[in-house]
């Protein structure tokens, strides 16, 4: 792991294309900016835990399962053709 030490209002190079700014230091914590392209996902890293277990679950699930799911609702009253 990189240790850096950065001031306020300081910043990091990530590639050519991400900037990680500091923004405010309050006693034990420090706020990031982050600038970064809109198709790089940018997460705490909590959340991206819980998507990573969430897509796990989501994989292990048995396609019977997920039948109906997304497709035409079998209840629903359709009209027959001329009414």
């Amino acid at each position: 792991m990189l240790v850096l030490s950065r001031q306020r209002d300081e910043s990091i190079v990530i590639g050519d294309n991400i900037v990680v700014t500091i923004v405010d230091i309050r006693g034990d914590k420090v706020r990031l900016g982050i600038n970064a392209p809109t198709e790089i996902p940018v997460h705490r890293q909590e959340i991206y835990d819980a998507i990573q277990r969430e897509n796990r679950r989501a994989a292990q699930l048995d396609p019977k399962d997920a039948r109906g799911l997304g497709g035409p609702a079998t209840d629903a009253k359709r009209p027959t053709p001329g009414q």
